[in-house]
């Protein structure tokens, strides 16, 4: 990684958790003390089990969090764009990062210390409120993410994810903003590559989606909602 410079005041990314709420006289004192990075596609910038250095929040570009599992095969966890935030597992409880992170494409990263964050949220109540609204969100995405592993088969799961990263990134050109390798829809997805690439062969015979290079285009998004609708998580 190496720094970049990115200027909270002429920063365009409205859903930055920190513009949204710290006010711009707020913000002053402790976006002066905050770091920029640019992590390059595929490079980590949070190795799970290191040593917390703060929050990370995405200026620019795509991430994924992931988890090592059984037998060391990382588990995704989470994916992330422009506003959301990284490294939060863990901060303020314990000392270490409890996930790993890696940029999906060229990212610009902003960080704030451990010691910032504690300032920000110790006087500044109107944050701290949001971001415990924020964990609480967090939480209820992680106990519905355990309950759709035990009540959905693999199809099922995998027309989730087509489903979920359409909702967050959205399409362009007919294609999904986001690229990703059977391996990462299968880790996301907890199934493996094999049985991945099987499912999206057949949704694709089905007409259901398109597939160019990694990425994949929804074309029946009112079907595959209704192959889920049974389990009311969409």
């Amino acid at each position: 990684m190496k720094e970049e410079q990115a200027i909270c005041y002429s920063c365009a990314n409205e859903n930055c958790f920190i513009k949204k709420h710290l006010h711009l006289e707020q913000m002053t004192t402790y976006v002066s003390k905050k770091q920029s990075l640019i992590c390059k596609k595929s490079d980590p910038f949070i190795t799970e089990g290191a040593p917390l250095q703060g929050l990370y929040f995405i200026c620019k570009g795509k991430a994924k969090t992931v988890k090592t599992g059984i037998n060391g095969r990382e588990q995704i966890v989470r994916l992330t764009t422009n506003g959301d935030i990284v490294g939060f597992r863990g901060f303020g409880t314990g000392k270490r990062y409890l996930i790993g992170a890696y940029a999906l494409e060229d990212t610009v990263l902003c960080n704030f210390s451990n010691e910032t964050m504690l300032e920000i949220l110790q006087h500044i109540p109107e944050f701290t409120y949001a971001l415990m609204l924020f964990y609480a969100d967090e939480l209820n995405k992680s106990e519905n993410n355990i309950r759709k592993i035990a009540h959905m088969n693999v199809r099922e799961r995998v027309i989730d994810l087509l489903l979920y990263i359409h909702r967050k990134f959205g399409q362009k050109n007919g294609l999904i903003d986001i690229e990703l390798s059977r391996k990462e829809i299968a880790d996301f997805a907890g199934t493996t590559e094999e049985q991945a690439i099987r499912i999206l062969s057949s949704l694709k015979k089905e007409g259901l989606i398109k597939t160019e290079g990694k990425r994949v285009g929804i074309l029946g998004i009112s079907e595959l909602k209704a192959e889920i609708m049974e389990h009311k998580y969409f």
